[in-house]
């Protein structure tokens, strides 16, 4: 999001701030959600609508007539053709120098309190998965043995080539997700045993099936010293059982779904 929000910045000279300073009853966005709006363009988003479209029509005509400050309350019923029912109050600034690098700060600082993802396999779901999740306020990192399981990722996704994988999940940040997907069963049971290391991680999955998950169980008990309550804490198989379509991009969709909840509930 940074070099994103950089970019449109340098690429807007004249600039107004949208921020929500009170959101009251049912809204779109919560207080302190924020958006962009130059002549041509706008970047974020308070929610859509027609209460971002006299957001949008209010910062353009502040921009227009050099006014520095603004302010808007809106009711989200009919009037304005929304039925959320709640009630937004707005506040819009005029973007200067000291306000853009304020701006930059804010931004550095959201990505780094990103919640960690640690995507251990390159292959067809692990390619999904890291395509939804470059869309999310969310850090990714795939991890592979394999450099070529690597090519294609997107760009917003840091990727890890290693032949120790986990390493990785000693080395991720307090409330990390690990999820489990590589071509190697042995090598599947030695991650998610070191996942479940680790009693702050927010989600350990690992695909598969139900026997897989029972063999998996069977190998941590006796192997890996691993315990009984440890080993509920594992999901899998990732997504859940409620759609039957195992396709990759099915597959990854539900699991996405389901590691967002872990991490942001």
């Amino acid at each position: 999001m940074t070099a994103a929000l950089r970019a449109f910045l340098d690429a807007s000279p004249a600039l107004a701030l949208v921020e929500v300073t009170k959101a009251l009853g049912s809204t779109p966005r919560e207080a302190g959600a924020w958006m962009l709006v130059s002549p041509g363009r706008i970047f974020g988003t308070i929610g859509g609508g027609q209460l971002e479209f006299l957001a949008i029509d209010k910062a353009r005509e502040l921009i227009a007539q050099n006014v520095a400050t603004g302010a808007l309350d809106i009711p989200l019923g009919p009037e304005i053709g929304q039925c959320c029912g709640g009630r937004v109050e707005l506040a819009i600034t005029l973007v200067d120098v000291t306000r853009r690098a304020e701006l930059l700060a804010r931004a550095e600082t959201e990505a780094a309190a990103r919640p960690h993802v640690y995507l251990f396999g390159g292959g067809h779901v692990g390619h999904a998965l890291a395509s939804y999740f470059a869309l999310l306020p969310l850090s990714i990192t795939v991890v592979e043995t394999r450099a070529e399981a690597l090519d294609d990722m997107p760009s917003a996704v840091v990727t890890l080539l290693t032949p120790v994988p986990e390493q990785a999940v000693r080395d991720a940040p307090p409330g990390s997700a690990f999820v489990v997907l590589t071509h190697d069963h042995a090598l599947d049971f030695l991650i998610v045993a070191e996942a479940l290391k680790r009693p702050d991680a927010a989600y350990v999955g690992m695909i598969g099936s139900k026997t897989k998950k029972e063999t998996f169980r069977r190998w941590y008990l006796r192997e890996a010293g691993g315990s009984e309550a440890d080993c509920t804490r594992l999901v899998s198989p990732i997504g859940g059982g409620a759609v039957r379509d195992k396709r990759p991009p099915v597959i990854a969709a539900l699991a996405a779904a389901e590691i967002v909840v872990a991490l942001m509930h």
